[in-house]
């Protein structure tokens, strides 16, 4: 490494949105984030499964209606 071109490394406290703080190593003294792994949904279990539910139903629905239409019309030829 060159000498005297890399700026200082030190311990760094990371406030997060929620209120968690925790040490890390950074060349800042202190890190905010709005989300950390406290917090975030898919560290803590809490994602958000039902808004996918609802658009894989409404793709079954609206897709199911072209599948019946191009199987009736095989029998039409």
């Amino acid at each position: 490494m060159k000498k005297d071109i890399h700026p200082p490394f030190h311990k760094a406290i990371v406030h997060c949105a929620c209120g968690n703080e925790f040490e890390t190593f950074s060349t800042a003294k202190e890190v905010t984030v709005e989300i950390c792994s406290q917090c975030h949904p898919l560290f803590t279990g809490q994602q958000k499964v039902a808004t996918s539910r609802g658009r894989v139903d409404r793709f079954r629905r609206k897709y199911s209606k072209v599948g019946e239409n191009s199987e009736s019309n095989k029998g039409k030829q």
